[in-house]
């Protein structure tokens, strides 16, 4: 698959003039001033670029700020319900609107920088990871060179930049072919233009952060200042082997630091970038989160964190929950923060206003706006996007066009219990009775299913046909299917901790083989809301001092999303991966006269 390069082009030089990394001191500093924005001001198109530092502007500079999160490789428009977005409308109805695709991305950030001079484009992490075959076949390289493409300025990582490990994450950002499959065509992998900031994770051996901590961009005397980081609990959501040797540090802690490591160097204007997220009380982009009303605004881990966060922090990216958002969190000191979000796959992008003080190198705070904006396919695609595309797709066709099985209509991932769910858990259960015919069951955590499977053709495939490429984008992860054994107590415990420990404010309701049944409680709480007597096996209770033998991938058998007991099991048999599980089932299950229908998603039965 990949050719070996035979000669390799110089590097390309950096964008150095939009680039400034700043160097590490130890520092402190007093906290921000929000400063009102004087009607008067001049703004925007009203300060003009004579050259100088300040000479010749106005006293106030608005700065744009575009920002997206989560894109996960998604070059191509996203299919199925991932490729939609929720709008509300002024009588209270919703419509949905599809969304997403680099082309599209592309074309409306460029046309969005129009009549902007000063403008800056930011991420909050998971750019790649969890990606589609088109760019997960060729470790996210194709995505890199779109984000290079796109101008994006900077990113926080997310916890999929470590899915690969931490010598992997340098290869993305520093460039060279990787280190197994080698160069996919005759130039060298350059690298990410922008820099990836990794604030809060520490090299276990140095103490210092793996990749810079922030990053300051400047513009004829306007200085803003990014510290990027990712959830604390990273290490919960990725394999070991990713994180191994690495520490993740608390987000506000290692926030605060920097922040004041800025401030000593004279850059008074920040933004966080965080890899973390919450969960607004819609589903529409476009819901204001700042209405009042009992149940209204937002929920999450990002909540705590923006009311935290050193009020020298101007405003907050935010990421990792796939929701779209633009809230006013107060600070500590009660002032009113903008946190955005632009839910995931490039279906959305954030455009905010920072108005920058000239005299005090601050932003006022007061006059921030901010709103998403869907990115629409009713725009002409960038052609060079469009050439980025087709030439990785051409390398990528001969693996991905071949056709792994049949579907009967479009089989979707959500729901507490998803068919799809059902449908992957019955391949691991099927794959796990040919390794061991003692097999009793399987679990698939809903986090591992990247996208639906649709009945329409994406390609010349045909509808109902599910190609390589739609399977790998269903499970990109290459987990393998392990077998290990269980009592009876311990897999009750496992269904516990759906809803108990870590996962107790976000459950994680795992998705179970065919034959497994029981009652999930959302009236009670905590762990209480699995019904211990409802859980059967092929009618019997579970016996508490039996031995079940379960497959579940290997994220899951380590422990992964809070499941410690899963980590507990024994008699351990690793198997191939759970794509190639998946790909068997579907092809001895279906023909094009006898697709796959939808499972119904009946064996949890949900009380709310």
């Amino acid at each position: 698959m990949p050719a070996t390069a035979q000669s390799h082009q110089p590097r390309r030089r950096r964008r150095t003039s939009r680039l400034l990394v700043a160097a590490a001191t130890v520092v402190t500093a007093g906290a921000l001033a929000a400063a009102a924005l004087p009607a008067s001001a001049s703004t925007g198109a009203d300060a003009r670029d004579h050259g100088g530092h300040g000479k010749g502007h106005g006293r106030y500079q608005d700065v744009q700020l575009l920002s997206f999160n989560d894109l996960h490789g998604n070059l191509e428009p996203p299919a199925g319900s991932s490729g939609r977005v929720t709008e509300v409308q002024p009588d209270g109805t919703t419509k949905t609107i599809d969304a997403g695709g680099i082309e599209y991305l592309a074309t409306h950030l460029r046309e969005a920088r129009k009549g902007n001079r000063y403008s800056i484009t930011a991420a909050g992490g998971d750019m790649v990871g969890a990606s589609p075959l088109l760019s997960g076949l060729f470790h996210d390289e194709p995505t890199i060179e779109a984000l290079n493409k796109l101008d994006l300025d900077v990113t926080s990582v997310g916890n999929h930049e470590f899915d690969e490990g931490a010598r992997e994450l340098a290869r993305l950002q520093n460039g060279g072919c990787h280190p197994t499959d080698g160069c996919y065509t005759d130039k060298e992998f350059e690298g990410a233009d922008f820099p990836y900031l990794a604030a809060n994770v520490l090299d276990e051996k140095t103490g210092k952060p793996l990749l810079k901590p922030y990053w300051v961009w400047k513009q004829r005397g306007v200085k803003v200042g990014f510290i990027g980081v990712t959830l604390e609990g990273t290490p919960n959501i990725v394999s070991a082997e990713g994180v191994k040797g690495l520490q993740f540090k608390d987000e506000v802690e290692t926030i605060n630091k920097y922040a004041k490591e800025l401030q000593r160097q004279g850059v008074k204007s920040i933004v966080a970038l965080i890899h973390e997220g919450g969960f607004p009380a819609s589903s529409s982009y476009n819901y204001d989160c700042d209405s009042p009303g009992a149940g209204d605004g937002i929920s999450g881990p990002i909540v705590d964190i923006a009311k935290n966060i050193t009020p020298q922090v101007d405003a907050l990216v935010t990421g990792h929950t796939h929701n779209a958002y633009v809230c006013t969190i107060p600070d500590p000191a009660g002032n009113p923060r903008m946190v955005t979000s632009a839910s995931s796959f490039g279906r959305l992008y954030t455009d905010t206003t920072l108005t920058y003080d000239r005299a005090t190198g601050d932003i006022a705070r007061t006059s921030v706006k901010s709103a998403n904006h869907v990115v629409t396919r009713d725009v002409p695609k960038a052609p060079d996007m469009t050439r980025l595309i087709d030439r990785w797709s051409t390398l990528a066709a001969p693996i991905g066009n071949r056709p792994i099985g049949y579907v009967s209509a479009d089989i979707d991932r959500n729901g507490t219990e998803s068919p799809l769910g059902d449908l992957i858990a019955d391949a691991q259960f099927a794959y796990g009775k040919t390794q061991d015919p003692e097999t009793d069951l399987a679990l698939m955590n809903p986090g591992g299913i990247r996208a639906p499977l649709t009945y329409a053709a994406s390609g010349a495939e045909g509808d109902g046909v599910v190609t390589y490429a739609e399977g790998f984008t269903v499970q990109p992860f290459a987990n393998t299917v392990n077998l290990r054994d269980y009592t009876g107590a311990q897999l009750i415990q496992v269904l516990k901790e759906q809803v108990s420990g870590p996962n107790e404010a976000s459950p994680k309701i795992l998705q179970i083989s065919s034959g497994l049944t029981y009652t999930l409680d959302l009236t009670k709480s905590g762990a209480d809301r699995v019904v211990t007597d409802s859980i059967r096996l092929n009618g019997a209770p579970i016996d508490p001092t039996a031995t079940y033998r379960v497959a579940s991938n290997s994220f899951l058998a380590g422990g992964g999303d809070g499941f410690t007991t899963l980590g507990e099991g024994t008699n351990e048999l690793v198997g191939a991966d759970d794509l190639a599980a998946f790909e068997q089932y579907l092809t001895a299950n279906s023909s094009p006269t006898a697709p796959i229908a939808p499972p119904a998603a009946d064996r949890i039965t949900v009380v709310q």
